[in-house]
């Protein structure tokens, strides 16, 4: 069916008028909403929004300080980490928030792995939970001063290689550069996202020192969005077409094999880290335990970290984060002060509108004749008379001389 709408439709005629068409679009005819912006009908509307956004805030903020975190910062550790023995770590280091205050300060040690590398090393920190913990528990790795929302950074990968499409070198998305190629043979996955992707691994256990069975067991399973994995698909390349990226040496030190090629359709660490954060600092989650009715219980725990990402070298931390959750995820105050605030500025401009009803009724009320002055008629008693002339002469009112333009 065609709709023939009169305020888009333009005619071709010719007039020497420069008048508008006489169209509702054309003329401001359309039907519109004009409220009546007084303090009788703004008054309601903010003992609503305070009514609302208090309790939300209130509840937000509680859920919030009721969560419990414990927040590590260890690029320090291979410089500062004793490889003989434990040390507590300074506690600029560590921020911490459970129902109980804990009294034993967490402590680190660096394990050399290898005597004939020294880039092979783990952090290895143990901490204490001072009460029992019922919820889920959640390791996230925490980075700052790291611009992920830099716009070439953004778009320096290629999503046809992602969705499992075995691409030539020269095929492949422009914005991969300069990680595109090596010998001739494509990079698998290419660009700059993949290349940087964070490689320190946490172990996937929580151990207690002093009783085993106590330990928790962390998975990765069900840490990615379940909307990301549609992006990515099992590669169609073949070992001898690609290599890894730079940066990926530790877990391929030989290259690929027709063994070792990774999925990306079901590595979710590789999923979390291709979604890139829109600030300079902050958390992706790495492991996690959601498992139903498991207890975390008091004690001293440890947990080892390989070391294999620098930071140093972009004035950036890293932190290791344990935290439980509550209704809008992992602890976050920032959320309930704005609703807070919100409520108190909704309040705030109420009590004031109030004020102004009550000290001045009549002004309040015909605000559209008060606060408008230049609609109120000069003569309120009488009506204006209007006199109309030709299309060149001038309307008289009282007091007022408008000109019609044609």
């Amino acid at each position: 069916m065609w709709l023939n709408f009169k305020f888009w439709k333009q005619e071709k005629i010719q007039r020497n008028s420069r008048k508008p068409l006489n169209t509702s679009f054309r003329q401001q005819r359309l039907r519109a909403w004009q409220p009546n912006l007084s303090p009788h009908g703004i008054l309601p509307l903010l003992v609503i929004i305070a009514c609302v956004f208090a309790p939300l805030g209130v509840g937000l903020l509680v859920s919030a300080l009721r969560t419990q975190t414990l927040e590590i910062k260890y690029e320090q550790c291979h410089l500062q980490a004793s490889p003989s023995d434990l040390q507590t770590i300074p506690s600029e280091y560590v921020q911490s928030n459970f129902h109980k205050k804990t009294s034993v300060r967490p402590q680190w040690q660096l394990i050399e792995n290898d005597a004939n590398n020294i880039n092979n090393l783990t952090c290895h920190i143990q901490f204490e939970i001072p009460n029992d913990i019922k919820s889920s528990l959640y390791v996230y790795y925490k980075l700052t001063n790291y611009y992920q929302n830099h716009r070439k950074y953004i778009e320096s990968f290629d999503l046809d290689q992602l969705k499992g499409k075995a691409l030539l070198p020269h095929q492949l998305d422009k914005n991969c550069k300069p990680f595109k190629e090596i010998d001739g043979k494509a990079i698998y996955p290419c660009g700059v996202v993949a290349n940087t992707l964070f490689n320190d691994t946490f172990s996937h256990e929580l151990t207690n020192i002093k009783d085993n069975s106590l330990s928790i067991q962390l998975t990765t399973e069900g840490t990615a969005w379940h909307t990301d994995r549609h992006r990515y698909k099992p590669t169609k390349y073949n070992a001898s077409q690609i290599v890894p990226p730079p940066n990926w040496v530790h877990m391929f030190p030989n290259g690929y094999t027709e063994d070792n090629i990774p999925d990306l359709q079901t590595w979710q660490e590789f999923q979390i880290w291709m979604r890139t954060a829109a600030l300079p600092n902050f958390y992706k989650l790495s492991i996690h335990n959601v498992s139903q009715g498991l207890k975390l219980y008091k004690g001293i725990y440890s947990i080892n970290i390989d070391l294999n990402y620098p930071v140093l070298s972009f004035n950036g931390t890293k932190s290791f984060v344990l935290t439980t959750s509550h209704i809008m995820g992992a602890r976050n105050t920032t959320l309930g002060i704005i609703y807070l605030a919100i409520a108190g500025l909704a309040g705030l401009f109420a009590i004031i509108f109030l004020v102004t009803i009550l000290l001045k009724p009549k002004k309040s009320l015909y605000a559209e004749d008060s606060y408008i002055p230049y609609n109120k008629p000069r003569n309120v008693g009488s009506k204006p008379s209007i006199t109309r002339l030709n299309e060149s002469s001038s309307m008289q009112t009282d007091g007022f001389q408008l000109r019609e333009i044609l």
